[in-house]
This record gives C-alpha cells, sequence and structure tokens, in this order.
C-alpha cells in the first residue's frame, strides 16, 4: 500500500478539511482533521479513522498507524 492509497481510503470513509499521510508500506502516521472530531475525545477520534481501515486494520495490511486527530479549530489554532 501506498500513502496515497491509504490517504485516499481515509477520505473515502471520513470527510477531511486536512488529510495527511506518510509511512513506509507498514508503519503510518496521519494528520486527520475533521468536523467529525468535534465534541469527541482522543480515543473515539481514533476509533472513527480505524473504522474507515475495516478489515485492512484487521488483517494487518495497515500495520500500525500513529495519528494526529484534530477540529479544524485545533488545526487553524496551531498554524
Amino acid at each position: 500500500m501506498t500513502a496515497e492509497e491509504l490517504q485516499a481510503i481515509i477520505a473515502a470513509g471520513l470527510p477531511c478539511q486536512h488529510l495527511q499521510v506518510q509511512g513506509d508500506g507498514r508503519h503510518w502516521s496521519a494528520v486527520v482533521v475533521s468536523t467529525e472530531f468535534e465534541g469527541k475525545r482522543l480515543v473515539a477520534r481514533h476509533q472513527r479513522v480505524y473504522a474507515t481501515l475495516g478489515e485492512r486494520i484487521r488483517n494487518d495490511e495497515v500495520h500500525a498507524l500513529s495519528m494526529k486527530t484534530l477540529t479544524p479549530a485545533e488545526w487553524a489554532a496551531q498554524a
């Protein structure tokens, strides 16, 4: 899997205002900015991203994904 493929999978399952994925084919990092994270705790945000990966995470196609999950307001405050 490429970073572009993983990014497309996440984007297809979660409306993102910003999405950046990097990795080596097994270990990934992602910055995901979505309004769906409003009012959700970190664990719920991560679970939402994992849900977009479905079987790919369960069958180890995506072995490891570290995430920074932010709302648009949190993302803007970092700039």
